[in-house]
């Protein structure tokens, strides 16, 4: 009688050491989408600073195109959002027109534009995030860092090593209600593809990225940019090289006088 109690109780410790288990295992859609985020945030901290020259191409509706080309220089900041400089080099009519954004965890964002013809710094409005970059089909909003705080999350689906996360922007004063993002979680948790939704719920923007290649055996970096306009039927393609994370830039490089002496 005692051994059959015995194992009645064994039976009974193993299935609710099973339910715990599976318990602690499960996730809600929102947390396990946090938990790709936060994967993939992870995966790229350290590389302190890096600078990057790139060729945009701009293609209007019938095909045609026109060229420019930037250098982008970045700080990365952990108490913060990251800190960027983009600076146009070409053609004439563009040249050392400049977009400097400092990216916060919290909050709107601070950028700022520099036109050469005017000289004079121009703070750009949260109000004014959704627009287009320089006539691009990226938005100021698209320049800042990829920080965790600025959105909610919803795991979709996995497919393979793919896994889809929505991502519903915080800040209210957003030209997007949500964003699919696409993540490639056996290399690195990087972005394979993001898909933009407007104000009114539509699909607006799909940006793909290509081309990848690994830096200092850590850091993923895509060297082509694609980001088509589903509405417009305009694209903007962004190919980059000569990535240097041996820059050493300090936050004396991310200033409005650094803005304007670039």
């Amino acid at each position: 009688m005692n051994n059959i109690k015995h194992k009645k109780m064994k039976k009974i410790i193993l299935i609710l050491t099973v339910l715990i288990t599976l318990g602690i295992q499960a996730q809600t859609p929102e947390e396990h989408g946090l938990q790709i985020a936060k994967a993939a945030e992870q995966a790229d901290l350290g590389f302190n600073s890096s600078t990057v020259n790139l060729k945009m191409t701009l293609k209007n509706k019938n095909g045609q195109t026109s060229e420019r080309s930037l250098t982008t220089k970045t700080l990365e900041l952990t108490e913060d959002g990251d800190k960027s400089l983009i600076v146009f080099n070409s053609p004439k009519d563009v040249k050392g027109t400049s977009t400097l954004t400092f990216t916060h965890k919290v909050g709107s964002d601070d950028q700022w534009l520099y036109l050469p013809s005017i000289k004079r710094v121009k703070r750009i409005s949260s109000n004014n995030k959704s627009g287009p970059f320089v006539g691009s089909e990226f938005a100021y909003e698209d320049l800042s860092s990829q920080e965790v705080e600025k959105y909610t999350y919803k795991f979709i689906e996995e497919k393979g090593s793919l896994l889809v996360v929505e991502q519903d922007p915080v800040d209210p004063k957003s030209g997007y209600t949500r964003r699919l993002v696409t993540y490639n979680k056996d290399k690195g948790y990087r972005f394979e593809k993001v898909e933009f939704y407007d104000r009114k719920n539509a699909l607006l923007k799909t940006l793909v990225y290509s081309n990848y290649k690994l830096y200092k055996n850590k850091f993923w970096r895509a060297s082509t940019f694609i980001m088509k306009n589903h509405q417009s039927n305009k694209e903007t393609i962004l190919n980059f090289s000569d990535y240097n994370f041996d820059a050493n830039l300090s936050e004396e490089d991310f200033t409005q006088v650094a803005l304007k002496r670039s």
